[in-house]
């Protein structure tokens, strides 16, 4: 009978590398003021011993759980933005506990968070949802800035306002003086913000808005956005908070019998994978939210460390991809 193979221990590493094993607890915190050469040599001993923190030791010997949550409304929407944010904690020793509150409310989803924070289980919580803040808590708490007034809100993660400003100017650009805004849930700072960004291209280009409609996040906000106008209504642009908006605009665009774009030109916000392949494929906003998600992610855990706050991504997060569901308006 074969026996599994022994978990090498920090001390092998520690030999292998030829330091102190207190050195290998250094370079596993990620020790700032340790010697890039020193690094390097415990680097290149954990690599080739398959070394992994026994998680568990750590959490009794100092009281620390190695363990990070991550709270997000829906697993429909954020995923990119997750799947980055988990690697990130992952590459720098932290195990992820992600928590999906389906159809709960901002403070359902609070209590859920300061419990576990309260209990000792995680260090800290990065919230890709509406979660209320709380002054008696313990443990690290950062959001993405992405959703409602309601949460600790740093920054808008995707640089709402201008980019949605850009989008109407683009349209502009096409020749298209007649607006509707499909808008996302007001309660939501991200929606709110898109708002404001449409708005404010309006008035710089006076041009005419004929309504901004709100709703949730699903295509059903976009069908009864299309339901305000006429047959014979003059809106040749209609710009949609999100992609799943878009999608509702563009059905209800079809049962009228609108061609798009040749009738109507129909924008989103978030690159869906799906609809770049709809027919014709959605214009849209691209966002990285995996840089988006690294960045969040690198926040929480400087915050666990009482390090510095990490400098924001170099890149800009957003940009336009005029695709095939915009062209210019139909002529008179």
């Amino acid at each position: 009978m074969s026996q599994s193979r022994r978990r090498p221990t920090i001390r092998e590493v520690a030999k292998l590398a030829g330091v102190s094993h207190q050195t290998v607890s250094r370079f596993l915190r990620d020790d700032p003021t340790l010697r890039p050469q020193t690094r390097k040599v415990v680097e290149d001993a954990v690599a080739e011993l398959g070394y992994r923190p026994n998680l568990a030791a750590r959490s009794m010997r100092t009281r620390r759980s190695g363990l990070v949550a991550i709270v997000l409304p829906t697993m429909t929407g954020p995923e990119r933005t997750v799947a980055a944010a988990v690697e990130e904690a992952r590459a720098s020793g932290f195990r992820v506990e992600v928590i999906i509150g389906v159809d709960e409310s901002a403070a359902a989803l609070s209590a859920r968070a300061r419990d576990l924070l309260d209990s000792g289980q995680v260090e800290g919580v990065l919230s890709v949802a509406p979660i209320i803040a709380s002054t008696n808590r313990s443990g690290a708490v950062i959001d993405t800035g992405e959703y409602d007034q309601r949460m600790r809100a740093v920054e808008a993660v995707a640089g709402d306002v201008d980019t949605m400003a850009s989008l109407v100017h683009a349209l502009a650009d096409l020749g298209h003086r007649h607006f509707l805004h499909a808008a996302g849930p007001q309660d939501w700072n991200s929606a709110q913000l898109r708002l404001q960004g449409y708005l404010t291209a309006i008035d710089e280009l006076a041009l005419t808005s004929h309504g901004e409609p709100d709703g949730d996040w699903h295509p059903e906000t976009g069908i009864a956005a299309i339901a305000t106008l006429g047959v014979d209504s003059p809106v040749t642009a209609v710009v949609a908070a999100s992609d799943r908006i878009a999608a509702g605009v563009l059905s209800a665009a079809a049962n009228r019998g609108w061609d798009v774009p040749g009738r109507l030109s129909v924008t989103g916000w978030d690159d869906m994978l799906l609809m770049r392949y709809a027919t014709p494929p959605l214009s849209t906003v691209v966002v990285d939210r995996e840089s988006a998600g690294r960045h969040a992610m690198r926040r929480l855990i400087a915050a666990i460390r009482g390090e510095a706050e990490p400098k924001p991504p170099e890149s800009t997060l957003t940009r336009i991809a005029l695709r095939g569901t915009t062209g210019p308006p139909p002529r008179p």
